[in-house]
């Protein structure tokens, strides 16, 4: 397991979109700007159930995100690692706490009356950075 480094933690606390690739079926990548957050242990994004990311990492946990500094495009952090959960237990408050970070809302603006939000822990296995 890799630990992102003290130098890019902040990164988790600005409004930097991670890009997540995941595997489609086939094997081609399929790359989703999403919000994000850092527990201390794992990165967590969430999504709707049943979209295609969501399918993607259910079937083939391999995932990997780049994060850009808003304030300078030159620093980033890029993470390989894999889906270890996938729960839907606090994933409503969690998104919730994303439109905060992101949106300044104390609720998520978007949801739909049908969805199933998710939420999923990625271990980060390879860590790379610049700037």
């Amino acid at each position: 397991m890799a630990d992102i480094p003290e130098k890019y933690a902040d990164l988790f606390h600005k409004q930097a979109f991670a890009h997540l690739a995941t595997l489609m079926p086939d094997g081609r990548p399929q790359v989703t700007p999403v919000w994000c957050d850092y527990d201390g242990k794992h990165v967590l994004i969430n999504s709707a159930k049943g979209r295609q990311k969501d399918r993607n990492m259910r079937r083939d946990p391999r995932v990997s995100l780049s994060l850009m500094d808003p304030a300078n495009p030159y620093r980033y952090l890029e993470i390989r690692g894999r889906v270890v959960e996938i729960t839907e237990a606090g994933a409503d408050a969690h998104i919730d706490s994303l439109a905060k970070k992101y949106l300044n809302q104390d609720k998520y603006p978007f949801r739909q009356p049908s969805e199933i939000r998710v939420t999923y822990k990625i271990k980060c296995e390879h860590i790379s950075s610049m700037g």
